[in-house]
């Protein structure tokens, strides 16, 4: 019973962030729910599993509530921050995670499935995918921000979005984008700051990581193999000038006998240096080989990570 009574405290304190009284009841019908060990967790399941005797009658409570009462779901995981922010240790080191999640779907009514990539299956399927930002620590994790992405063939598809609901303020945006917008979100709104973690698929991108520098935020992400790096003690020149005549050159120029790699290549030259080598530290990182923008690339077991640490 402790731990009942510990998730009925959680779940009014959650409460706090509905607004009207009225979508209590609705809302903790619908948290214990999606905590029972059963297949489809859709308002028709939930319904006939929490209430038995009143199914049609619990069916369109739990409609209203989820499909048309206006709470902010924001506000709902600003409360859930607040909860567990505490219980992760404040001393402790933060790390801001980003990641999307892909759940499978059978149909094609659900807002923003489409066929596309579904972590769960490792492969494209039809799936609804959304991308989350999480602050974690040694202790633990919890999401602080969690967004549906929509993609391309329903944000144009006018007919689609105004059958399903889908505001008209909501527009394509790609998943780096969208998680820009969750990390600006969260430096707006005082929480504490982490350094920043993500896969490939934001990583790759020169423009986010850049983003994020201006941001002043430290991260280490991953990057593609075929992303190209310079050894140390190598990299481009500045442009040379030009004549008073026109524009002047902004590329920077490679010289003979300098170009960069592959992070497959420097990773496949770290290898036999690998065993018995120690991490590198602070005062070592100028030995790491520099990608082209020219941050820091740092490899661990094969994978290549693009490095902002203190500005270096």
């Amino acid at each position: 019973m402790p731990k009942l009574s510990e998730f009925e405290r959680y779940i009014k304190e959650l409460s706090q962030a509905l607004g009207h009284r009225d979508r209590h009841a609705g809302f903790a019908d619908y948290s214990r729910g999606l905590m029972l060990p059963i297949e489809r967790k859709s308002v028709e399941p939930l319904a006939a599993h929490t209430d038995p005797l009143h199914v049609s009658a619990k069916h369109q409570w739990l409609h209203h509530l989820v499909a048309q009462s206006e709470w902010s779901d924001s506000a709902v995981l600003a409360c859930v921050r607040d909860w567990v922010l505490p219980m992760l240790r404040r001393k402790s080191r933060f790390y801001w995670i980003v990641d999307d999640t892909g759940f499978p779907k059978k149909g094609a009514h659900s807002v923003g499935v489409a066929r596309q990539y579904c972590g769960q299956l490792g492969k494209q399927d039809n799936c609804q995918v959304a991308v989350s930002l999480s602050l974690a620590t040694e202790c633990g994790s919890v999401p602080i921000d969690w967004r549906l992405y929509l993609p391309a063939v329903w944000a144009k598809d006018r007919r689609r979005r105004k059958k399903s609901g889908v505001p008209l303020t909501v527009k394509f945006l790609t998943k780096p984008q969208i998680a820009l917008e969750q990390i600006r979100a969260a430096k707006a709104a005082g929480v504490a700051v982490g350094m920043v973690l993500a896969d490939a698929g934001y990583g790759n991108e020169t423009a986010w990581r850049e983003a994020l520098s201006e941001m002043g935020l430290e991260y280490c992400v991953g990057v593609q193999s075929v992303t190209t790096v310079w050894a140390a003690g190598t990299g481009p020149v500045p442009p040379k000038r030009k004549n008073k005549i026109g524009r002047p050159r902004t590329r920077w120029q490679r010289v003979p006998g300098a170009t960069p790699l592959s992070v497959k290549k420097v990773s496949e030259t770290l290898s036999a240096r690998r065993s018995g080598a120690r991490e590198p530290t602070r005062n070592c990182r100028r030995a790491l080989p520099r990608c082209e923008c020219g941050r820091r690339i740092g490899m661990r077991r094969g994978f290549a990570l693009h490095v902002r640490i203190n500005g270096c």
